[in-house]
């Protein structure tokens, strides 16, 4: 009925007509118990698959199932219980979780696939130019330490192994706004499978995959396959190689590296978990903790812990250079995972590279992005409109210094400006246009839940914001980082939590 009574405006309108078409029928939902998997039918009919249910539909039939379980409040518990014993610990704290996975419909899946392989595509270019032409480096500003280590050559075929690309997308347009591009020190994969393994016994999410198809994120056997593949194109490839996950691993998700090094040697390749200062190089071979040899490093080490750590980072710094191990990814990938990409890719020497197309989705995806200079930027216009900015450091990682505009007092923001503007800080600062997320209805964390009786258990949840991060894979998307929080800056300090990524009807 609410399709046929706007015949006529969809004739004359047909997206506005069915966008405000299905709202009336999500609408309708909660009333309609009986007749949901009718309604549901109808969306997925193969004539048209543009009425096939959105990411929020999905979310709300989630819910109405969780109603109709009277909140499913042992399955909640069974699912705090089981994070609270898994693997999925970061720097010593299990991770907060949300019961409610993000449910993605094909539609969304497609706009992550071309999403991942466009940047991969344009970020390759930009790897490749700034390797080849000593005038294109100019633009970029680096630590001299860090720029000769760039240019080592890295002896295999893959320019950009491994990255994970931190989006916001409006799931309602399909609009896509990058947050940043993270290289090799990108994390979360064991995250999205303990909370998925967490949920795979809840009653509601039993319901929910018997009525759809379902699908999970594959991350770990995906990228032990592909980094076994880039290795065999490496020039100084042995025969029976020895492989080495390497970070400062106070710094690190080590429970997550182990579980890797176990898919290695299930796959047949010998692999160690290494902090980088227990390695060591005798001009010919670099050794692990343990004096056994290493031929091929997977890099969880971001850059700027290297350049902290210099002087105990020697050995492999060393055997890069002599090209005696096989480093995936090189450090080539600074150039992607330093912020001040994010304002290289408007410059026109970097337009010159890229084609029409890729100059457009540079233009549509990357919020504007400038040094925090009065040189580069009126900062007082940044003072007076906080709301529309955020400031950010050019090189680092977990969300240290970010400071969104919105969640910050006038006096507050005006202090972030002088202590980070015109390097007053001793390091230099960015500020970016600050995007509205897209918020997705949740249940919010039960860390309180063994203390509650059943009755006092919150079945109603609260909209949190979205942030996604999508792996690739040597340049193939592999799956989603689906985190959320409640605050204008999605990170753990902030109360951020993740939840697991789930495909419908694929």
């Amino acid at each position: 009925n609410a399709v046929a009574s706007n015949f006529e405006v969809t004739r004359a309108h047909p997206v506005r007509a069915l966008r405000a078409a299905r709202q009336r029928l999500s609408n309708a939902l909660p009333a309609l118990r009986g007749g949901r998997a009718t309604l549901i039918q109808m969306h997925k009919s193969p004539r048209d698959g543009a009425l096939m249910p959105s990411n929020a539909d999905y979310t709300r039939e989630y819910f109405q199932i969780i109603d109709e379980l009277d909140g499913d409040i042992e399955s909640r518990r069974a699912a705090y219980d089981y994070m609270k014993n898994s693997t999925a610990i970061v720097h010593h704290q299990v991770i907060s979780t949300s019961f409610v996975p993000r449910l993605y419909d094909r539609r969304t899946r497609e706009i992550m696939r071309t999403t991942v392989e466009t940047t991969h595509r344009i970020l390759c270019k930009v790897i490749e130019h700034y390797l080849e032409d000593p005038d294109y480096r100019t633009i970029f500003d680096y630590d001299p330490r860090l720029a000769e280590l760039i240019l080592v050559p890295r002896g295999y075929d893959a320019v950009l192994p491994f990255a994970r690309f931190d989006i916001f997308l409006d799931e309602e347009t399909g609009e896509v706004a990058f947050c940043e591009f993270n290289g090799d020190g990108s994390s979360g994969m064991n995250e999205n499978r303990e909370i998925t393994n967490s949920l795979a016994n809840a009653k509601t999410f039993q319901e929910f995959a018997r009525r759809h198809k379902v699908e999970p994120c594959e991350l770990f056997d995906a990228w032990v396959e592909d980094f076994i593949s880039i290795y065999h194109t490496y020039k100084g490839r042995v025969e029976h190689p020895r492989f080495a996950i390497c970070d400062y691993l106070q710094n690190g998700v080590v429970d997550e590296f182990h579980l890797f090094a176990k898919k290695f040697e299930e796959h047949g390749y010998p692999c160690c978990v290494c902090d980088v200062r227990d390695l060591t190089f005798d001009g010919e071979v670099l050794h692990d903790a343990q004096g056994q040899p290493v031929h091929a490093i997977w890099r969880r080490c971001v850059t700027n812990d290297v350049l902290e750590f210099w002087d105990d980072s020697q050995a492999l710094i060393k055997a890069v250079r002599a090209q005696k191990v096989a480093l995936i990814g090189s450090f080539a990938g600074h150039i992607v995972h330093d912020k001040q990409i994010c304002e290289a890719l408007f410059h026109p020497k970097t337009q010159a590279l890229l084609t029409d197309e890729e100059n457009a989705f540079v233009a549509r995806t990357i919020p504007k992005t400038r040094y925090l200079d009065s040189s580069e930027i009126d900062l007082d216009e940044v003072r007076a409109n906080k709301d529309a900015w955020i400031v950010k450091p050019t090189d680092a990682y977990g969300a240290a210094d970010v400071y969104a505009g919105c969640f910050q007092t006038q006096e507050k923001w005006d202090e972030i400006i002088d202590r980070f503007a015109n390097g007053a800080a001793g390091a230099p600062f960015l500020v970016q246009r600050y995007i509205t997320p897209y918020k997705t209805h949740i249940l919010e964390p039960d860390h309180d839940i063994e203390s509650l009786s059943d009755e006092e258990v919150d079945r109603t949840g609260a909209m949190y914001n979205n942030l996604e991060g999508l792996y690739c894979y040597n340049g193939r998307f592999q799956g989603v980082f689906s985190r959320l929080g409640p605050l204008p800056t999605i990170s753990k300090p902030m109360r951020g939590i993740t939840a697991a990524t789930i495909w419908v009807d694929e």
